[in-house]
């Protein structure tokens, strides 16, 4: 038997193998994280590039979005894909805090790469689609970059003539970026698309907006 150890060579043996036991052993501990109770630790996993939390998670849709792109560069309706996947990336898991309603870090990269693609789509396109527009709107609101802001609502409102809340957009995002003449001939068109018996109330809205550019994150 092995573990007989009366005889030299059998003890040996038996040293040998505990050594080569304890070698396997102390390797799973050390390259693969085996019995460190965190399922991720180790040296391999160190250089196996990293976890969720040191890198942006590209969601499925983005990741079809990136594979039209590539695969037709020119393509206008792939990057418009690419626009509403980052944004809807950019609102979802550590990229957006719920308790707070804000966007982390994280979130705001992602918003960052949400409006590169939308840059992107308006040199490959003359008539842009206003439903991209509105979320690239949306996107540099949360960055604060008002001006790019309005400059989408623009487009919102260009293709939308007898829509309201556009107007009214433009109107409050132009005030946010200190483009007053903008901001009143919007304000004057939101106002006038506007029922009677609301028109006080959106007058009031759009001249706090001239003073408050938080207004314009409401958009």
């Amino acid at each position: 038997m092995l573990f007989d150890l009366r005889s030299r060579g059998r003890r040996r043996t038996v040293q040998a193998v505990y050594l080569g036991l304890a070698i396997l052993m102390g390797g799973g501990l050390v390259l693969f994280g085996v019995g460190t109770g965190t399922g991720g630790g180790g040296l391999l996993n160190a250089f196996g590039g990293g976890s969720s939390n040191q890198k942006q998670v590209i969601s499925s849709d983005e990741r079809a979005a990136l594979n039209q792109v590539k695969a037709a560069p020119n393509n206008p309706a792939g990057w418009a894909a690419l626009v509403q996947a980052r944004w809807t990336s950019a609102g979802q898991g550590s990229n957006f805090d719920q308790s707070t309603s804000t966007f982390t870090t994280a979130g705001k990269n992602k918003l960052s790469q949400t409006t590169q693609a939308w840059q992107k789509y308006l040199t490959l396109t003359q008539k842009p689609d206003p439903d991209v527009a509105i979320l690239a709107a949306r996107a540099y609101a949360a960055l604060g970059d008002y001006s790019n802001q309005a400059s989408a609502w623009e487009l919102v409102a260009n293709a939308n003539p007898t829509e309201t809340k556009a107007f009214e957009c433009l109107a409050v995002s132009a005030y946010a970026a200190k483009q007053t003449r903008k901001g009143d001939l919007a304000a004057a068109k939101a106002v006038s698309l506007t029922p009677k018996a609301s028109r006080l109330t959106l007058t009031q809205t759009l001249q706090q907006a001239k003073t408050n550019p938080s207004i314009a994150q409401q958009c």
